[in-house]
């Protein structure tokens, strides 16, 4: 019987995942399909009830409803306590168990792209709920002090117990002319890009929330937006000397994480890899 593995958010018709899940499916031999669900939210209790059928081995969660489906699995891990968010749930003996493999995701994309982390002073721009897994994995990768910078204050410093006792976290405005940013940008490493501007396809697609002239020579900036072409927020940071990485290696690593929990396997990084670069080419 071929089994089951979902991808539950709304809307899910860009997501690269169902292309290079199902290959890595395919290359082990595994029989089981990788599926887009789209479910507004009104529609979530019905998934979950889809996800405890029998022929479903799992889920990958996204936007969204990743705080959401912490509440409703049966079981979560501590990671995912943590981060206050799941992403990827896998049913065993009936019931639904979640962990949150973004964390994982965000380090192994700073790993590929040469960044220190251990030490690092970064900020990170942005405090929705992607923000929430980066801070809990700079937590864990040993960063000195982080800078939250978002428009609304508020959202930000809600971010602040995240980093617990091991980081020193502090907030600024997401407003270029602001001093404390302007600091804060000018002594990072590394600078990472988790709002939704920048996102191809939408109203915001032309936009960076920081300008060129902010970025330093010889950072890493690191944008959670993935697509075929640089965002403006990697063209600025290029321009300025730093070194851009987009948001498709965390993505393969989450997912490749995520591909470990279902199916015990090895996930083929490889094949992965080749699968999304030829869907974001096509």
């Amino acid at each position: 019987m071929t089994r089951t593995i979902a991808l539950i958010g709304h809307p899910v018709a860009h997501s690269l995942s169902p292309r290079f899940q199902q290959a890595a499916l395919d290359a082990l031999g595994i029989d089981a399909r990788y599926e887009a669900w789209d479910v507004p939210a009104p529609d979530l209790p019905i998934a979950i009830e889809r996800l405890r059928s029998g022929s479903v081995i799992g889920a990958n969660v996204t936007v969204p409803h990743k705080v959401a489906m912490l509440g409703r699995v049966d079981h979560h891990d501590a990671l995912a306590e943590r981060v206050g968010a799941v992403n990827t749930v896998v049913r065993r003996d009936g019931q639904l168990h979640a962990t949150n493999t973004d964390v994982a995701g965000v380090l192994r994309a700073l790993a590929d792209a040469g960044a220190t982390v251990r030490g690092a002073r970064v900020v990170l721009l942005g405090a929705g709920g992607a923000a929430r897994a980066v801070v809990v994995a700079l937590r864990d990768g040993g960063a000195a002090h982080l800078t939250v910078a978002n428009r609304t204050l508020e959202r930000a410093r809600g971010l602040v117990p995240l980093g617990g006792d091991a980081i020193a976290v502090e907030v600024a405005p997401l407003d270029p002319a602001d001093a404390a940013l302007r600091r804060a940008m000018r002594e990072a490493s590394i600078v990472i890009q988790s709002t939704s501007l920048g996102l191809p396809h939408t109203a915001t697609a032309g936009l960076s929330p920081v300008p060129r002239a902010l970025f330093a020579r010889g950072q890493v900036a690191f944008d959670l937006v993935y697509g075929r072409e640089p965002t403006p927020f990697l063209r600025y940071a290029e321009a300025a000397g730093a070194q851009p990485v987009d948001g498709l290696a965390m993505l393969v690593h989450q997912g490749a994480a995520s591909f470990r929990i279902w199916t015990g396997a090895e996930a083929p990084l490889d094949v992965m890899f080749g699968a999304a670069r030829g869907a974001l080419s096509a």
